[in-house]
């Protein structure tokens, strides 16, 4: 047997236990604080933070200056996050805490008769049957302050290029009406081939799809489905992109003291806004490529700059008006 006694070199005892947790706490350490200088710091800050004001995500600007930032996406959102820049938290748009979500207990058969044959369930099928259709999802939003004026919108699903129109009445009749200059716009044979199906929910302003599917002179430019009711999820990209609509407008002020040029503005930014899921492309790119150049020339939108998009009040509101509103 080996006698170790003779055996004069430094000896150490290893202790897996302890090993383990003084290894986690220099992992801890070492990403801790700021590893930029504060020179890099300043202009890390002076790219990032005025987008982020204007109402751009991180994970926007992070894509679109991926080449200048010098860390990673999840470092940037530590930063922001532990107050190292100019725009904080608060400043981006999805760090919001939501309400609970309305419970309408259960949910009868509807006896509406303008639904039948348009069913979610019919216009499921439909889609299938005829998979290159353009399909649009059809809304509208309410402003506050008991104003009289809403917003009509519509949007291109497979794009998310949203249009908006400002109506001076929640009624039927401004809603047909709107359409009708729409598909005036065009002429109903192109109208046809662009808006080839529309899907809406069962709101009062929509009970009459034989006056939405036809023009003034009752030929045929549309056909029009409904979702379920109480399931706003079905069309729920008109709905996440209302909240870019939100931003700019926050709900409870009216619209009353805009005009369309102004509700054109906002498209035009809400529109040229990159969208992860549509791979960091942007509305208008989409709209661009399926629905061509001569719809977007003959609506009057143009392309902007990510950089100069902007998804706050200030769009469209004076600093004073913002404040004293």
């Amino acid at each position: 047997m080996m006698n170790t006694s003779a055996c004069h070199s430094e000896k150490f005892h290893y202790f897996a236990r302890k090993a383990q947790l003084a290894y986690i706490e220099t992992l801890k350490s070492s990403r801790e604080g700021i590893s930029l200088s504060s020179d890099e710091m300043r202009e890390l800050d002076m790219l990032v933070s005025p987008l982020l004001l204007k109402g751009q995500s991180i994970d926007a600007v992070f894509t679109a200056h991926k080449d200048e930032i010098p860390c990673s996406k999840t470092t940037l959102y530590n930063y922001v996050n532990s107050c190292y820049l100019t725009a904080r938290n608060i400043d981006m748009p999805r760090k919001v805490c939501f309400k609970p979500r309305y419970s309408h207990g259960s949910r009868p058969e509807s006896f509406q008769t303008f639904v039948q044959g348009r069913t979610y369930k019919d216009y499921r099928q439909y889609m299938i049957d005829n998979p290159d259709v353009n399909a649009w999802q059809m809304d509208t939003v309410m402003g506050g302050n008991n104003g009289r004026k809403c917003l009509f919108t519509l949007l291109h699903e497979t794009s998310n290029f949203m249009l908006a129109y400002l109506l001076d009445r929640h009624t039927q009749g401004d809603v047909v009406n709107a359409l009708n200059n729409l598909c005036e716009t065009f002429g109903i044979d192109r109208f046809k081939r662009l808006f080839d199906v529309i899907l809406t929910d069962r709101g009062v302003e929509f009970e009459n799809p034989y006056a939405l599917e036809c023009d003034g002179n009752g030929e045929i430019k549309t056909k029009v489905f409904y979702c379920d009711p109480y399931c706003s999820w079905q069309k729920g990209k008109i709905e996440r992109n209302h909240e870019f609509i939100r931003e700019i407008i926050p709900k409870g002020k009216d619209f009353d003291r805009f005009t369309q040029a102004d509700i054109h503005l906002m498209m035009t930014h809400i529109n040229n806004y990159p969208r992860a899921s549509l791979n960091n492309s942007t509305p208008y790119d989409l709209a661009k490529l399926l629905l061509g150049t001569d719809f977007l020339k003959a609506l009057h939108f143009h392309k902007i700059p990510q950089d100069h998009v902007v998804l706050k009040p200030k769009l469209l509101w004076e600093p004073d008006d913002i404040v004293n509103d």
